[in-house]
């Protein structure tokens, strides 16, 4: 499946849709910069989705308090439940480095379509 085909699947869910980075998320975003977030999502996949059998798996993800985590649902990269449901990411098996980067490229797109970085 292409990037573009699986934006257009996501936005055909209507909760997967449903996220949207608010007024605080942009400026958040904007303060901080591209590569920040980007450092900070490498980070929370490392730590929230890539042991195979992750902590609190289907509630590590906050719903707000940074625009990551609205990427992470939106893209339903948000636990490993749902990265099995979508992406059919084996449940029990550690996410690989090369396939941890693909879901930071995944959600940095995600962000970049949302006008994460207008006015940064």
């Amino acid at each position: 499946m292409t990037r573009e085909e699986a934006f257009e699947r996501l936005s055909k869910s209507k909760f997967r849709n449903s996220f949207r980075l608010t007024r605080a998320d942009l400026e958040q975003a904007g303060r901080y910069g591209r590569e920040t977030v980007r450092r900070h999502l490498a980070d929370f996949v490392r730590e929230k989705l890539a042991p195979a059998i992750p902590e609190k798996d289907g509630r590590q993800t906050p719903y707000r308090g940074h625009p990551a985590f609205k990427a992470m649902h939106g893209c339903a990269m948000c636990c490993r439940v749902c990265m099995n449901r979508w992406w059919k990411v084996p449940e029990g098996v550690r996410l690989s480095e090369a396939r941890q980067r693909k879901a930071v490229d995944f959600m940095m797109a995600w962000l970049d379509r949302r006008g994460a970085w207008k006015g940064a």
